[in-house]
């Protein structure tokens, strides 16, 4: 990951409040972290406020060729086998 420096001008009490959590050698990667978070937060924000739909059927045809109830059965059933293979091997093997 390539590194920029920039010059961040903060209010001293801020920088004061930082140092208490991060202390004085961990500004950066505080301010770092608390940039990531917010703009997680922002682009959540966008995705929420956005009204057009997220999932979209002709991006699943798995789904759209079996039906969307046909779809949860076989998944289910998939679920189903592959517990009662899990709980084969842990009888078998004494667990």
């Amino acid at each position: 990951m390539d590194i920029v420096r920039a010059h961040v001008i903060l209010p001293e009490r801020l920088a004061e409040e930082i140092d208490k959590i991060a202390g004085p050698r961990g500004r950066s990667a505080f301010l770092v972290e608390s940039a990531e978070k917010e703009i997680r937060r922002l682009k959540l924000m966008a995705f929420l406020d956005n009204t057009e739909p997220a999932w979209k059927q002709e991006n699943h045809p798995e789904i759209a060729a079996e039906g969307v109830a046909g779809w949860v059965r076989s998944q289910r059933q998939r679920s189903s086998t592959r517990q009662l293979r899990v709980e084969s091997w842990a009888e078998e093997n004494n667990l």
